[in-house]
């Protein structure tokens, strides 16, 4: 297989059926040692992360799919911490969007003189440009048509298709006793422009806390599948 593209978190590779292997590394982002997900950097690496990340994300695939939602999940092996995925283009040169329950994070950063910390939000769904050098830069639905980055259409199916998958993610973090504050998703679309969720559903791109207490990455792994 050909190594095609090196992340963060994850590494990309071009597999003989046309389909892509994301094999899964042990780096989180953060800062000084300490987990963010909201961070650009890689912060610090916790021994078997990347397994319990891929097991996360097995179980949501497998829910998403079954909701009929698109995604690009085909199968997985934990063995190796890989996943193999279907092709998909990501929309303009990466994006992530974030479905917010509670202000908190970057959300609260930016708009603490008008929201307080922890105050409910409507499944609020905002993107950003993946770009570590300008600070993941907010754009707006208008900007991203304007930019050529999406169509109307393509943004408007992904904004109901991440409420729909975040109400499933909290859900099941509900009917464990912890509440999910807010998500991280990104999304590509397939050769006919139709929209589909790509990259990973794990611990480490989610704000989850319980009894008002922030639980880190592991820690809500291990209590998830507990």
């Amino acid at each position: 297989m050909k190594l095609i593209y090196t992340g963060k978190t994850k590494n990309v590779y071009a597999m003989d059926n046309g389909h892509y292997l994301l094999k899964f590394k042990d780096d989180c982002t953060g800062k000084d040692g300490v987990f963010d997900p909201g961070e650009n950097s890689i912060g610090l690496t916790i021994e078997g992360v990347g397994d319990v990340n891929l097991r996360m994300s097995i179980y949501f695939f497998e829910k998403i799919n079954a909701a009929g939602i698109p995604t690009h999940y085909v199968s997985a092996d934990l063995a190796n911490t890989t996943m193999e995925v279907l092709p998909a283009k990501v929309f303009g040169k990466g994006l992530e969007v974030i479905c917010r329950y509670k202000a908190v994070g970057s959300f609260l950063r930016r708009y603490r003189d008008y929201v307080e910390e922890g105050a409910d939000l409507p499944a609020y769904v905002e993107m950003t440009f993946k770009n570590d050098a300008l600070g993941d830069p907010l754009v707006t639905k208008d900007g991203l048509i304007v930019l050529g980055v999406m169509s109307a259409e393509q943004y408007d199916a992904i904004k109901e298709e991440t409420q729909k998958i975040t109400a499933i993610v909290a859900e099941e973090m509900k009917a464990r006793g912890l509440d999910l504050y807010d998500i991280k998703f990104e999304f590509g679309y397939d050769a006919d422009g139709n929209v589909m969720l790509i990259d990973e559903i794990a611990s480490g791109n989610m704000r989850v806390y319980k009894d008002g207490a922030y639980i880190d990455p592991m820690t809500l792994s291990e209590l998830f599948f507990a």
